[in-house]
């Protein structure tokens, strides 16, 4: 996905990306993938750390006193930790947006995305998930985001999280994990896939260049069917396979659209008719 142009105004690279600014915690610097938003503050960092970590893929909640959602991709490997306090005139919402278009910049792709009160409550987020109790805040002002990044590094995990609390504080915490063993297949969920859809306006999904199978199919007709209202056009070599597999699985043929050889790279491409 191409770089958006406002994403330039908004984020600002601190002269070299490893290098701190004086008002960061000492020792602690930006990951090398992830400019950090103008004159934002790291106030904590934890340096890379083997560690076991699990990530959820899915809303969470507390049973009987134990942490519950309904995926999670698990893995051990080297865990760098970093938490900035933003300015008070950008928003938590904002720093995600820019870190999330910055990684997809680069070929990242979505495994797991919430906002607000889907991602469950904050305060487990905070506490359960990261260990870090300044990320408690507003649940409708929460927004969560997995993704793994794209080859060579393909087995390098990074977890976003953006709050702002009732003080009007906005703060975004970033993780990324490099596993220490193959990470494999890890597939995103049908309500991810819509969630970028309806955000960017288009998914595009390389990985998919030959017939349509299972499981990206039943992945896709699910997110699609999510919102009966979307209509699309599928680009590709195989847009007209996927159409007719689409149809198939039950969404409705009028909400798709077969796109012009002028666009036929090798992957499946879904963009939303405005």
């Amino acid at each position: 996905m191409r770089l958006l142009p406002a994403l330039g105004l908004l984020l600002c690279v601190v002269g070299h990306t490893g290098l701190s600014q004086a008002s960061d915690v000492p020792g602690s610097q930006d990951l090398p993938n992830l400019p950090r938003l103008t004159d934002a503050e790291i106030i904590d960092y934890r340096p890379a750390a083997e560690l076991e970590r699990i990530y959820p893929s899915g809303s969470i909640r507390k049973i009987s006193g134990q942490l519950r959602f309904d995926g999670q991709v698990s893995a051990r490997g080297s865990v760098t930790a970093i938490t900035y306090q933003l300015p008070g005139e950008h928003s938590s919402d904002e720093a995600f947006t820019a870190a999330r278009e910055a990684l997809q910049s680069q070929g990242a792709q979505l495994l797991f995305w919430c906002q607000a009160r889907d991602c469950g409550e904050s305060s487990l987020w905070a506490n359960d998930v990261f260990g870090n109790a300044k990320l408690y805040g507003a649940d409708n002002q929460q927004a969560y985001l997995l993704l793994r990044l794209a080859a060579p590094a393909n087995d390098t995990l990074v977890a976003l999280y953006g709050i702002t609390r009732g003080n009007r504080r906005a703060y975004l915490h970033v993780e990324q994990m490099q596993a220490s063993a193959p990470l494999g297949t890890l597939l995103p969920t049908s309500a991810t896939l819509l969630r970028e859809l309806k955000s960017t306006g288009k998914l595009d999904l390389p990985m998919l260049t030959g017939a349509p199978e299972d499981p990206w199919l039943t992945l896709l007709s699910r997110g699609l069917n999510l919102d009966s209202t979307l209509r699309i056009v599928l680009s590709g070599a195989q847009r007209e396979a996927w159409l007719q597999a689409l149809v198939d699985k039950g969404v409705r043929k009028a909400r798709l659209e077969v796109g012009s050889k002028d666009n036929e790279s090798p992957g499946l491409t879904l963009e939303v008719i405005r």
